[in-house]
């Protein structure tokens, strides 16, 4: 096996905000040495990786030269020039995940079209090629109305996304190719977290229930174990590995789900990374995420994914009307409370809504821990000085 630890080794990070970040965490535990690409000279990452490069991700010739100065790559985001991934890949450079996976995972229309190939239960949808292509399709009553609008690339945290229930309501979106999917009547919003290792080792971490913010379609509260009944949990999981195995996937894979009001059970997107439903797993679980990443790209053995504790997981976003530098109101507050651990992501300036931390709550109960998890919520602010 490879020598990783206290080597010459390099491991390669496209991207270095919070994920990366918390990531670096995992690989200082390990002595891995670590580089990271990242636009932003002030990236959460900038100060604590070994090795920090400033460029674009999607620009091709920075992430070809960054790709040929480490060992292995991976990303921490995935709109990054694929591209650039292929050519390297060609040369031989290990990538994980394969780009072939990223450039599928990048556009919300193909990957609607590859669980449809593969079998993988999702909402039904139509793909168009621009929005003005759309809107003649509701004209002639092609499209029926209410809809969800989803724009096929770039699309992060409720950006991309928006219900269409009148034709008024496309006005003002982004021009280019989109999808028009059935809005599913639901219950909950689920995720499963798959790791899978190159020698095809795979596991799952328990499924999870999300709880959103009416407005900024943004996860508020992420709940594990998901309260739901066990037949459904083992369905969800289940069809996670369907999505994992299609792809061949190595590393880690969030498989978003919806459970319909017959339990049944609907992929929603799919993130090719660590995600915010697994930040929990940082005190509540034996193997949290990111060291699962590490395992699963590093074809090393996977980490238990079993819970010591009912974990949730509070975002903590910028305040509505709050823009400068940041203080987070009332965080010794929150620090008396049993359980209870902050995270802040090391960004200096907050705006409305902006990802500025998170709180992770354990219990031996998780409905105590959502009440905490609500005390938490109310009691700290992300505002401006």
């Amino acid at each position: 096996m490879k020598n990783y630890f206290s080597s010459s080794f390099k491991l390669g990070v496209l991207g270095g905000g919070q994920l990366g970040r918390m990531l670096l965490s995992e690989t200082k535990k390990l002595d891995i040495y670590t580089a990271i690409l990242d636009p932003n000279e002030a990236a959460p990452c900038a100060k604590i990786c070994n090795e920090f490069h400033c460029g674009d991700l999607l620009d091709y010739d920075t992430v070809y030269q960054f790709g040929k100065q480490v060992d292995l790559l991976t990303i921490e985001i995935e709109n990054v020039n694929i591209d650039a991934l292929d050519a390297l890949a060609a040369e031989g450079l290990p990538i994980y995940p394969k780009p072939e996976n990223l450039r599928i995972i990048q556009s919300k229309a193909d990957q609607k079209s590859f669980y449809e190939k593969n079998d993988i239960p999702t909402a039904p949808f139509k793909r168009f090629d621009t929005l003005q292509a759309l809107q003649t399709a509701v004209e002639n009553a092609e499209v029926t109305l209410p809809f969800v609008w989803k724009a096929a690339r770039f699309g992060y945290d409720g950006n991309g996304v928006k219900i269409i229930r009148q034709a008024s309501d496309l006005n003002n979106l982004t021009p280019d190719a989109c999808i028009a999917e059935n809005l599913v009547p639901f219950k909950n919003e689920l995720a499963v977290i798959v790791a899978r290792n190159a020698s095809g080792a795979l596991t799952t971490y328990p499924v999870v229930e999300m709880e959103f913010h009416p407005e900024a379609n943004q996860v508020e509260y992420v709940i594990c174990p998901a309260r739901i009944d066990t037949k459904v949990a083992e369905k969800a999981r289940n069809i996670a590995l369907q999505v994992a195995n299609a792809f061949d996937f190595v590393g880690l894979l969030a498989v978003e789900m919806f459970q319909t009001e017959n339990d049944e059970i609907l992929v929603n997107e799919v993130a090719p990374r660590t995600h915010n439903s697994g930040h929990y797993s940082i005190e509540a679980s034996y193997t949290s995420q990111f060291e699962q990443h590490l395992r699963s790209i590093l074809d090393l053995p996977l980490g238990k994914t079993d819970s010591k504790l009912a974990g949730i997981m509070v975002n903590l976003v910028g305040a509505e009307g709050h823009s400068g530098d940041v203080y987070y109101e009332n965080l010794e507050s929150i620090l008396e409370i049993d359980g209870v651990s902050p995270h802040i992501y090391g960004k200096k300036h907050t705006k409305p809504f902006r990802k500025m931390g998170h709180v992770t709550i354990v219990h031996e109960d998780v409905n105590e821990a959502r009440k905490i998890a609500q005390e938490v919520k109310e009691t700290i602010k992300v505002i401006s000085k």
